[in-house]
């Protein structure tokens, strides 16, 4: 894996500046340690930093085609570039290397901007074509690498793996976007194609990005190259489904073993990531590397269960014991992930990474297993609240279930059957606005209190429910639960599940492979019928029973657990002093962003416990950090500016 960077003037051939050039690549020095190199002529420059996993003798970047003319930075891996090399040098093309790069300038040469859709992989990557003045930029189909952007008033273009690398040229605008705040606060991070930075964007998933020097004018426009067919096929027997289903496995892992490196897997001991394990020890059939992370509480352990498929399968298995309160973090988060993010399990990721880099260079996740197959729990409870509409006309629906969602009381200290306010809201609404009410890590209630007048003035109307419903109107099913699969594929996949493992790994110079998220898989289970999927309550229905050959039923059907740690505990405990510190003090009140007296409100509730606030709290708290650690460490204004929605 490795880090891309690079200036482009989009009028004339000015000079780049060296040394700003080199300023950005070295902010991304954790991602490629290995070596470093810069291409820099008239009206361009790229950078890259390289961790070297496939050809380390040769293969540095920036690389170039056979005459010098097309140069590219690539941060990925492309799976199938020895079957694209033997095509390529079959129709002319002579390579100097073995390396998965080189295939993109010669697959450019050949297909121009379709290059993209020869490719299998996990990519972001940036192509200059001296020939045809052109700059072209492509990130993977589901965003499993990141790819950040910005056009200055100057008419230079900025590109960077993150937006580190960015903020090293003090001409960026620092401004933030209110429209990505309001995001930030309704799903924990801010979707593609935002960033909390205005002007600031990320390529979005399955996009492309095409610049020619005196013909582009103004904001240059994404492409998309690809979607999620979710075409449903014939039906099945469900056997014969699952037995397809577990070739294609085996061959979507046996292709994610290319390496010159050592490699490892996650395993938590869950379904998706013990999947992935056992098709590597079957395909190898040598003692795979395993890593795993224990918790010193119960409640939040599940160590025993990576040590049982471990053992099933001869593993070379390693796990670290962290302490719930492992919270030393905070700060060192903001850092990694240079925007606000407010997904916890941030910091159990990051100590995962941590133990597999002294073991591997190169780990395969079970990422993507649960929006590929419906396995979270939120999709059960949707589909139930789906059965209530279908029943319910709208006009008796929406006001009965809203009067019961405005003034049930808010019961968080109650037993889960009588928390019911959340439910009764979720049911007056529509399916994508249920489903975002569920998702949001702070309602719209909190939301529209904890906004100070002036930020909501700022926000002309804008609401973060736009997000799902762009998604929701390009959606090619309207069936209920692939919808919904549908939205998260496009927002929690790549804007926290991703982006979490990304930052988390290239910390420590770690490739992270996710082969349930190769496209061609993908593709296939999308158009599988929801019912196998999501079958009598029952999650990942098609997927567990493709494996109950090869995995125990304590593995297939226990409860799922997932990275989490004791944040309402935290907050009432150690890190009380410090939110009252971070979240009362100057910081937050001198942005303009909030409403003081309501933050104020929800710390004492929170901290009485007469209230849960856990997630807004932790929320603000990072919004704070990001504020301390990365916009204030800069040189610009913390202050919003509007911007058309």
């Amino acid at each position: 894996m490795c880090g891309i960077t690079g200036i482009f003037a989009l009028h004339g051939n000015p000079d780049i500046d060296r040394a700003l050039l080199d300023r950005m690549n070295e902010t991304q020095h954790h991602r490629g340690p290995d070596e470093g190199g810069m291409h820099l002529e008239p009206g361009i420059g790229l950078g890259h930093r390289r961790l070297s996993i496939v050809d380390l003798s040769t293969g540095q970047q920036p690389l170039f085609n056979e005459d010098e003319s097309v140069v590219v930075v690539f941060n990925g891996m492309i799976y199938n570039y020895r079957e694209l090399m033997t095509e390529l040098t079959a129709l002319g093309h002579q390579f100097r290397s073995r390396c998965d790069t080189e295939v993109i300038v010669h697959a450019w040469e050949q297909w121009g901007e379709d290059c993209v859709t020869r490719l299998r992989g996990m990519f972001a990557f940036a192509l200059w074509d001296r020939n045809r003045q052109t700059l072209f930029m492509a990130r993977d189909r589901l965003g499993i690498k990141p790819l950040f952007y910005a056009l200055l008033p100057d008419g230079r273009f900025l590109f960077g793996s993150e937006l580190k690398s960015l903020l090293a040229d003090p001409a960026l605008p620092r401004a933030l976007d209110p429209c990505a705040v309001e995001e930030y606060f309704a799903y924990g991070y801010v979707p593609e194609p935002r960033t909390i930075l205005s002007g600031v964007h990320k390529l979005n998933p399955g996009h492309t990005l095409l610049m020619q020097r005196g013909v582009t004018v103004g904001e240059p426009q994404q492409k998309k190259y690809w979607d999620v067919p979710f075409k449903q096929g014939s039906e099945r027997p469900a056997d014969e489904v699952a037995a397809e289903l577990l070739e294609r496995l085996r061959e979507v892992v046996g292709s994610h073993l290319v390496t010159d490196v050592t490699l490892g897997g996650f395993l938590s001991g869950g379904v998706d990531s013990s999947a992935v394990v056992a098709m590597m020890a079957k395909l190898t059939g040598e003692s795979v590397n395993t890593c795993s992370i224990a918790f010193n509480d119960p409640a939040y352990d599940e160590s025993k269960y990576a040590a049982q498929v471990a053992e099933q399968f001869h593993t070379r298995h390693h796990v670290r014991t962290v302490d719930k309160d492992d919270y030393g973090l905070i700060d060192q988060l903001a850092n990694l992930y240079d925007e606000p993010y407010a997904d916890s399990s941030a910091i159990p990721t990051y100590r995962v990474c941590q133990l597999a880099k002294e073991r591997v260079t190169v780990a395969l996740s079970g990422d993507g297993g649960d929006e590929n197959f419906a396995g979270y729990r939120r999709y059960r409870y949707a589909m139930n609240e789906e059965k209530v509409r279908a029943r319910l006309p709208d006009g008796l629906r929406k006001p009965l279930f809203g009067f019961l969602g405005r003034h049930y009381p808010k019961a968080d200290w109650a037993p889960r059957v009588l928390r019911a306010k959340t439910t009764f809201e979720a049911l007056a609404r529509d399916t994508v606005e249920g489903y975002f009410h569920g998702v949001s890590i702070m309602p719209d209630r909190v939301r529209n209190r904890l906004f100070s007048p002036a930020m909501r003035t700022q926000l002309q109307g804008y609401h973060a429910i736009e997000v799902m419903r762009g998604h929701a109107a390009q959606s090619p099913t309207d069936d209920p639960l692939s919808l919904l699969q549908y939205l998260d594929l496009k927002t929690y996949l790549p804007g926290d599940i991703l982006t979490k493992v990304d930052r988390a790994s290239m910390a420590h110079a770690l490739e992270v492979r996710v082969p349930l998220l190769d496209h061609e898989f993908v593709e296939w289970v999308s158009c599988l019928p929801p019912s196998l999927k999501l079958h009598e309550g029952e999650g990942k229905y098609i997927f567990k029973k493709s494996l109950e050959g090869t995995l125990s039923e304590d593995i297939l059907y226990r409860k799922k657990m997932g990275f989490s740690i004791p944040l309402s505990s935290w907050f009432r405990g150690p890190l009380r002093q410090t939110v009252q510190d971070s979240l009362l003090g100057p910081l937050l009140r001198e942005t303009g962003l909030f409403d003081m007296v309501f933050v104020e409100e929800m710390v004492e509730q929170h901290q009485s416990g007469r209230r849960d606030y856990a997630a807004p709290l932790w929320a603000l708290l990072m919004f704070a950090s990001f504020l301390r650690n990365v916009l204030h460490a800069g040189s610009g204004a913390t202050q919003p500016t509007a911007r058309a929605a």
